[in-house]
């Protein structure tokens, strides 16, 4: 069983949470839940959970005053927020998981599911790390994201490292300009939510590429870019347009 404990400090989302979990996710067992860091600190202490749902704004402290006390840690962590958009972004680089208020039942399945695979893995202190260091960067600031790969690992990657990426399926290949290929198991879809789409576009079905690592654009149809690397990639016809306008023609 997967050992779980919430922490918020509304009484409300407590007692939801605590019903949720137990009539969807029989694989988890509700151990304890804290409405403040000193308690919560305390229970994990003495609890050792497996898995810390873990509100983001309390009173005499947050989620992040509660780790810089228990780090490093050796359990997973799902944040349940409220936050802008910007810190979610923030998580999304990170490759953290979190679930948004008012908690959805198949999310919260999800999450649940994940963390039992992941158990144990304790490789979850980078994510950490690099989370705090993004969500006290003022906004627009940034410059990596959290690349999970197929080697049970992470990859932090420079926006501005990044050539393109391609679709392979569920899957995405990210080409670098020191000549690596990561394989990430996110979609294209997720990293073109992901990145800033002031430097990044959609070119085609198959290739998000960064505006500034483009060479040159070869006319056609649809035309093709060439890339810093030599790669020339397809413009799709529908794309053209928006692309054109991106590079200031």
């Amino acid at each position: 069983m997967l050992k779980v404990l919430t922490v918020d400090d509304e009484p409300k989302n407590l007692r939801i949470i605590k019903e949720l979990l137990k009539e969807y996710c029989p694989q988890a067992e509700h151990v304890g839940e804290a409405d403040n860091i000193d308690t919560a600190y305390d229970l994990i202490r003495e609890l050792k959970p497996d898995l810390v749902l873990l509100d983001i704004e309390m009173p005499h402290g947050n989620a992040f005053d509660l780790l810089d006390k228990i780090m490093p840690v050796n359990f997973e962590i799902v944040f349940v927020t409220a936050f802008d958009s910007y810190s979610l972004k923030a998580f999304k680089y990170s490759a953290l998981d979190y679930l948004l208020k008012p908690v959805d039942i198949n999310e919260l399945k999800a999450v649940v599911a994940k963390a039992e695979l992941k158990a144990g893995q304790k490789n979850i202190n980078e994510q950490l790390r690099f989370l705090m260091q993004n969500i006290k960067q003022p906004t627009g600031g940034l410059q990596k994201i959290a690349v999970p790969t197929f080697k049970d690992q992470l990859d932090f990657v420079d926006f501005q490292a990044i050539l393109y990426c391609e679709a392979s399926g569920a899957y995405t290949y990210i080409f670098t300009v020191d000549g690596q290929k990561l394989i990430s198991s996110k979609s294209l879809k997720e990293y073109e939510d992901i990145l800033p789409e002031d430097s990044f576009f959609r070119l085609h079905h198959s290739y998000l590429i960064n505006l500034n690592k483009v060479k040159k654009y070869h006319k056609g149809r649809g035309g093709e870019v060439e890339m810093e690397n030599g790669t020339f990639l397809e413009v799709a016809t529908r794309r053209k347009d928006d692309f054109m306008k991106r590079i200031g023609y």
